[in-house]
């Protein structure tokens, strides 16, 4: 399936799908956990100053693949390039000569499929596509894994528990007291 393909692709049906080397991919259906998790970051975000113009929920992002390959995170922060090259797009798509996001959120659904997914594929795909931030957050496994690009390649850092989150991306946006992993997990509940 080419890119065009894919966005005239319609089963009639509410499933979400991600296009991978070509192939549709069903997404699982989130769990309440799931989307609480993505609320509560992109109301988090909010509060830390980072404007509503600049975080997408399931924006989609084209990444390098053998054949097309369309990925659609939980969440992402646009730099200020990237929202002016989103400015007026009729899909909203980044696209490969877009500049690349500033941090990708992934909250991992359950299912050895979804976690391959998540902690590999989509790894490389947005280490390669030169995405700085990229966060996997996973309730199943009750940890926040922290990916930064470091030369190319991503760095990372694992919290758990009362953990704090330390991340270069909030640095960056100036957070004095960092969430701790299991704030993330529960999706502000254990604050």
């Amino acid at each position: 399936m080419t890119l065009e393909d894919f966005w005239a692709y319609d089963d009639g049906t509410d499933t979400c799908y991600e296009l991978e080397n070509g192939e549709l991919i069903a997404m699982s259906p989130e769990s309440d956990l799931n989307q609480r998790i993505a609320s509560f970051l992109f109301a988090y975000f909010l509060q830390l100053g980072i404007s509503s113009q600049h975080l997408r929920p399931k924006l989609e992002v084209i990444v390098l693949g053998a054949r097309a390959t369309i990925r659609i995170p939980d969440l992402t922060v646009l730099t200020d390039e990237g929202l002016t090259a989103l400015a007026g797009a009729t899909q909203a798509t980044v696209t490969m000569d877009m500049p690349p996001l500033r941090l990708v959120v992934e909250v991992v659904s359950p299912g050895k499929k979804n976690v391959d997914r998540d902690y590999r594929y989509k790894r490389s795909q947005y280490q390669a596509r030169g995405i700085e931030h990229y966060w996997i957050v996973d309730p199943n496994a009750q940890k926040v894994t922290i990916f930064h690009l470091v030369e190319g390649l991503y760095e990372e850092t694992v919290f758990r528990g009362e953990d704090a989150i330390a991340s270069p991306f909030l640095t960056e946006v100036s957070v004095e007291t960092p969430p701790t992993a299991a704030t993330f997990l529960s999706a502000g509940d254990h604050a």
